[in-house]
């Protein structure tokens, strides 16, 4: 593998380029930085918003005539709480109408029936925050938007590794994959966001076979977390997975979308919030009840369907429209290709495989995290929730704060850094190697260890330590033995590696929960709810001997 002479300097390195990525390269240009996104696929169509999303989460204070500590206690009670710091949810609410007229001014369609429209996800009698939009082409617009204030988009470049000194962030390794073997790059900066997703392809998928076949970005594998922490940063609520549902087997979500109502075989509906169908607030019942599919089918009164037959032709016609802001076009695709009329066929739903949304990076409230002048936002961030607009307004936070600190620090030298040279030869080794083992095959006994010994249907000590050295022999294993031929297989290479290290703190967090707590946290040995862990975030950080673990209060 050759190395790239030219050092490529940025104020602000923004590492990933999905929703979070660009909005803070955005807002970092805009404070006068020199930002540099790098990106490992092509930021006009990367991450899990890549083909378009149509709920934004927003507060309008002339539209829903409360205040902002109001709308926040709802919030907190709502079905998207979970655990994750007040302090960063009033952030989140209290910015993002103002997100939502930036993306307008970017060319986002934020209104699509000409007002705000807020639709879905609602329960009967409490306050609707979501707003509906149309955001099919929104990468491509915040792409465009990012150009236009001088961001340096480098497409195809894969970070692997950040640089640091002192508990300081200085810089990353990066791997050009439009090169066969890979070229080397080095990245200088004052200051990195962190902004890599999901962690997905830790659990066995849907469909095992087809290791991509999954409802979110199989490109998103927890890269970000795994860095951060190897760098030194805290992370958060990797004990707490979570499942995500639509369509069974179709792998596309999107079920606030759909005007119908969710029933069993005989046309009985499943939920108590709505008997027919309603645009306004959709069926909440998996949001409320999040395992109402796979539980049905487990105790054999299932399957449960999404029933469409007294949705009237308007909203049918609405629903479809819809379904191309939400991205859901491949299932559009489906219905015509098999003639499905959704009035005279109900549509299973099911749940997909488990992933780390939301779980991952602690941060502050300037976004920053436990090392100085690292950043992370969007689905990276593991204190504070990932949907479309938190992930915009976390990548707005992190963008202005990354550009203020970069003014008040100088570069660092990295070319001699030991970090750069051990990484440097454990790239070419994999690439050199004749024999060893295909990257599929490291991912694949991953998930069989994650779905086997830290799953969510069952968990206990004597499965959770038997699986972390189960993952600790995989990575021992893995690192002596995986090849590859080019660049594209490296990089899949250390997206595996990324995913094993994700999950060993995930099996030693989880082991450390004594407790059940929610739908997959639940202990043989301890079967009860700890009130004592009530309101508290676990949280855990790399040492030299392991992990430190600990709790601490959700912060107000």
């Amino acid at each position: 593998m050759k190395r790239q002479e030219e050092i490529v300097q940025a104020d602000v390195l923004v590492i990933g380029g999905g929703i979070a990525g660009m909005q803070a390269a955005i807002a970092a240009a805009e404070q006068g930085a020199n930002v540099v996104v790098a990106e490992k696929s092509d930021t006009r169509r990367s991450g899990s918003a890549a083909t378009g999303t149509d709920h934004f989460k927003c507060y309008i204070p002339e539209y829903h005539k409360v205040s902002l500590d109001e709308m926040l206690a709802e919030t907190s009670q709502s079905i998207v709480r979970g655990i994750q710091d007040l302090d960063l949810m009033r952030i989140s609410l209290g910015r993002s109408f103002e997100i939502a007229q930036k993306w307008e001014s970017y060319g986002i369609n934020m209104r699509p029936t000409g007002e705000w429209n807020f639709e879905g996800h609602t329960m009967p009698g409490k306050p609707k925050m979501w707003l509906k939009y149309n955001g099919c082409n929104q990468k491509i617009l915040l792409t465009k938007a990012a150009k236009e204030r001088g961001v340096t988009i480098l497409n195809k470049v894969v970070i692997n590794e950040l640089l640091t000194e002192d508990n300081r962030v200085i810089g990353a390794i990066g791997i050009n994959i439009r090169e066969e073997k890979g070229e080397l790059i080095l990245f200088q900066a004052k200051t990195v966001i962190i902004t890599t997703g999901h962690t997905m392809r830790l659990y066995p998928g849907i469909n095992p076979a087809y290791l991509f076949n999954l409802s979110n970005c199989p490109a998103n594998t927890g890269s970000g977390t795994a860095m951060a922490l190897r760098a030194g940063a805290r992370v958060a609520n990797l004990d707490m997975p979570y499942l995500h549902a639509g369509p069974r087997f179709f792998s596309r979500s999107g079920k606030a979308t759909w005007i119908g109502v969710y029933t069993d075989f005989y046309g009985k509906t499943v939920g108590p919030f709505v008997t027919a169908p309603t645009r306004e607030l959709g069926d909440v019942t998996p949001d409320v009840w999040n395992d109402v599919f796979r539980e049905k089918m487990e105790n054999g009164t299932g399957p449960v369907y999404m029933n469409c037959s007294q949705t009237s032709q308007e909203d049918i016609d609405y629903m479809m429209t819809q379904f191309v802001s939400e991205g859901d076009t491949s299932l559009l695709d489906y219905f015509a290709q098999y003639e499905i009329d959704v009035r005279t066929k109900m549509v299973e739903f099911g749940m997909y495989e488990n992933s780390f949304a939301a779980k991952g990076v602690e941060i502050d409230q300037t976004a920053m995290t436990s090392v100085y002048g690292l950043f992370a936002a969007g689905a990276t961030a593991g204190n504070v929730r990932s949907d479309v607009a938190d992930c915009a307004v976390w990548g707005q936070v992190a963008g202005e704060n990354a550009a203020q600190l970069a003014k008040e620090i100088s570069f660092s030298e990295i070319e001699e850094h030991h970090t750069v040279k051990e990484k440097e030869a454990f790239y070419q080794a994999m690439l050199s190697r004749q024999e060893g083992a295909y990257w599929k095959e490291a991912n694949s006994t991953l998930q069989q260890i994650m779905g086997t010994y830290v799953g969510t249907k069952i968990r206990s000590e004597s499965l959770l330590k038997a699986g972390y050295c189960y993952l600790a022999d995989l990575k021992k294993y893995a690192e002596k033995q995986l090849k590859a031929t080019d660049s594209h297989e490296l990089m899949r290479c250390l997206e595996v590696l990324d995913l094993i290290d994700v999950a060993m703190v995930a099996a030693k967090m989880a082991e450390n929960r004594k407790e059940s707590r929610g739908m997959y946290h639940k202990r043989s040995d301890f079967t009860f709810t700890n009130p004592l862990l009530n309101n508290k975030m676990q949280w855990a950080q790399k040492t030299e001997d392991g992990f430190q673990l600990g709790y601490r209060n959700v912060r107000k």
